[in-house]
């Protein structure tokens, strides 16, 4: 009898960057500059705050964020969505 096993990847936000994901797209949706910047370079964007709020994510997670090309929010937000990032190619 031979057995096989198969091993299905799951991607997981910790309830903490959860939090931040949300504070981030609130930010990118109340200041068009905001925004602009987290599309344009979401890494910058992420480092510098917002209205002297900072967001604290963890590294991988900053990994993440700076690897997402987005052309707009929806399709950033649709980024960030670990379903989305395991079915479809990068954007």
């Amino acid at each position: 009898m031979n057995m096989t096993s198969t091993t299905t990847y799951t991607s997981v936000i910790r309830p903490s960057d959860q939090r931040e994901f949300s504070r981030i797209l609130t930010a990118a949706v109340i200041s068009s500059q905001f925004r602009q910047k987290l599309l344009s370079n979401p890494e910058k964007a992420i480092a510098a705050g917002y209205a002297g709020e900072v967001f604290h994510l963890e590294s991988d997670e900053k990994m993440r964020l700076k690897s997402i090309r987005a052309r707009s929010l929806p399709e950033f937000a649709s980024a960030l969505n670990p379903t989305n990032r395991m079915n479809k190619k990068p954007l």
